[in-house]
């Protein structure tokens, strides 16, 4: 598959899955964030699960951004 030409206009499913890319990334960005709220109440299986879903989030958001910029 050849890259696409600099200027030549971006697909609109390149874009969309840029757009999902960057909202999974923003939702894992608050539960990493958030998560040690959990660890400071004494919750603390709650607060490694959020941990361990954002950092799943997070990964699986830039995979999509990436891919996005290939397509």
């Amino acid at each position: 598959m050849t890259d696409p030409a600099p200027g030549a206009p971006v697909s609109r499913n390149a874009r969309r899955e840029r757009l999902v890319g960057l909202l999974v990334l923003g939702i894992a960005l608050v539960l990493l964030v958030s998560s040690p709220t959990w660890f400071a109440s004494g919750s603390v299986a709650v607060g490694v699960a959020q941990l361990v879903l954002g950092l799943v989030l997070a990964g699986v958001g830039a995979f999509l951004v990436r891919r996005s910029g290939t397509a």
